[in-house]
């Protein structure tokens, strides 16, 4: 075994208490974070909104926490470690997402809404039919995010301690699952978006360090970096070109075209990166908080480049597969490797400071997704559907702390099984799903006047069902070594992202179901509507 994985291996136990004492430093830290903004939680704005009181700096920090997630530091810097080339791919298409965000979703989205998604969509149509599909939407699509957020813990923690058994790693995502029912329970928006700054923060100034220790190891030569990683890897110069991830067959040239555009629509209809929108007091402030995330965004996202090169040009093959078989820890080990290697202090201390951190962007990223499928289901479905709108606000905002345990619960259960699963690729699913069951009915929702209900619902249901459908008969979740079920196959979608297919689908369906409506649309409303996403009167 290489001096790379011997910490994680337990053959270093003076260095597993420095890891712990650090490990424990945060997640004490964080609480008492959450505690505090927990206090000052008083209604139902502050739950879900954090009281709007957060300026465009703050909120973009928090939006970047977001979205700056397992999949950002853990997920692409492992498969552009085993991919190259193709690997980059990840980091250009969450990147680029964002201008669609910015320039169609994230002002007129604020405007026109109170706490979710839901609030835009019902305002024209029916409420009943539409917040319960918006709320069911918001769910799946937090549930499927939440899985690379849980596998990404569980390969995390389970290289810090030690961990190699199958039942240890399940008890530290449920471990993660706790902590994250207790972040939102506690804090609401508050608290998740103080954690969230907190966060962003640690894991910029994380990736800056390691960025710069791996760039000065190659004297800040970025040909001689890349020419180590490429002769490294075993795959020489294919290792810097494309295709060797998405160019072997017709099929996973297909798989490219479907994950590129599932990365570049998915944001604008991810639910847990929407209720940030709600945060500011102003639309200007959105707008802006949307600018100070894409300059934030950027930068990581150019340093995960250098951070999966790097940990190809110091690891073999070999040593990143064996710690995890998606790649999902070559960043930390890379961070292990420039500080001196397994049996060494510097190394010890490098492994656990960016472990800490990338511990903490999950936490963050996991708490964040839970407050959004949560206050969808307390706001749409238990007061405006279940209730008709007569529940109190604390009644609210009890169900949905209730509707927190029961979906961390969930998580914890299917987060057990997607652990050898790259969280980039499982994260990308996740967009799948947003980009074809809400992104459709946003659009047309702020858009298109002639929009009905049941177009709405044709929209929601039919991208949601599809995506959902085709990711469970694909590759990732049975037939080959790197799926969800190893030993199972009961697949017959091809493709790994159903982006291709169920996009399309949702917006085609949008428009069907609308031309095909008895109902007349609500001019009046929607000219309302219109005045309202340009203005924000009368939204809050």
């Amino acid at each position: 075994m290489s001096d790379t994985l011997i910490l994680a291996a337990g053959d270093a136990s003076e260095h597993r208490t420095l890891i712990i004492s650090l490990f424990s430093v945060f997640v004490v830290a964080t609480l008492g974070i959450t505690i505090w903004a927990g206090r000052q939680t008083k209604d139902a704005a502050d739950f879900y909104a954090g009281g709007r009181q957060f300026s465009s700096f703050q909120n973009g920090l928090a939006v970047s926490g977001d979205y700056m997630s397992a999949a950002s530091f853990l997920g692409i810097a492992g498969i552009i470690a085993l991919k190259g080339y193709d690997g980059f791919l990840y980091s250009i298409g969450f990147l680029v997402a964002w201008l669609v965000a910015l320039l169609l979703v994230a002002e007129p989205l604020r405007n026109s809404g109170r706490y979710t998604m839901g609030d835009v969509l019902a305002y024209r149509m029916r409420q009943r039919p539409v917040r319960t599909a918006a709320g069911a939407s918001t769910i799946v699509v937090s549930i499927f995010y939440l899985l690379a957020q849980m596998a990404g813990a569980g390969v995390l923690v389970s290289l810090l301690l030690g961990i190699t058994s199958d039942a240890g790693k399940i008890a530290i995502v449920a471990l993660v699952g706790v902590l994250m029912i207790v972040y939102v329970t506690i804090g609401g928006m508050k608290g998740t978006t103080w954690v969230q700054m907190v966060k962003a923060v640690l894991l910029i100034a994380g990736t800056v360090l390691i960025t710069f220790l791996i760039l000065w190891k190659y004297d800040f030569n970025i040909s001689d970096l890349l020419g180590s990683a490429a002769k490294n890897s075993g795959h020489g110069s294919s290792f810097l070109e494309p295709g060797l991830k998405y160019g072997i067959t017709d099929t996973s040239k297909l798989d490219f075209i479907s994950l590129g555009i599932a990365l570049v629509l998915g944001t604008a209809g991810l639910p847990h990166i929407l209720i940030r929108f709600y945060t500011v007091p102003t639309a200007k402030a959105a707008r802006k908080s949307v600018n100070w995330a894409i300059g934030i965004i950027g930068a990581f996202y150019l340093m995960t480049i250098v951070l999966g090169f790097g940990a190809a040009a110091l690891l073999s093959q070999k040593e990143i597969t064996d710690s995890n078989p998606a790649g999902n820890t070559a960043a930390p080990l890379a961070a292990m490797e420039v500080g001196g290697g397994g049996d060494s202090t510097g190394g010890a201390i490098l492994l656990a400071v960016i472990s800490a951190v990338a511990f903490a962007t999950i936490l963050a990223v996991v708490a964040g997704l839970t407050l959004a499928s949560s206050s969808s289901f307390a706001h749409d479905i238990y007061a405006n559907v279940i209730r008709k709108g007569q529940a109190t606000e604390k009644e609210e905002v009890r169900a949905a702390r209730i509707a927190t345990v029961l979906i961390g619960a969930v998580a914890i259960v299917l987060g057990a099984f997607a652990r050898d699963i790259n969280v980039a690729g499982l994260v990308a699913l996740a967009f799948a799903v947003a980009a074809s069951a809400n992104l459709p009915t946003i659009l047309y929702s702020l858009f298109w006047k002639r929009f009905t209900t049941q177009g709405a619902l044709w929209s929601i249901y039919g991208g949601l069902i599809s995506s959902v459908v085709l990711v469970l008969f694909s590759p990732v979740v049975s037939g080959k070594e790197t799926s969800m079920f190893k030993n199972a196959d009961f697949y017959w979608f091809p493709l790994e992202n159903p982006g291709l297919i169920s996009i399309p689908l949702g917006f085609l369906l949008g428009w069907l179901g609308s031309l095909l409506s008895k109902e007349e649309p609500d001019k009046e409303k929607y000219a309302e509507l219109e005045v309202r996403s340009l203005t924000g009167y009368g939204a809050h």
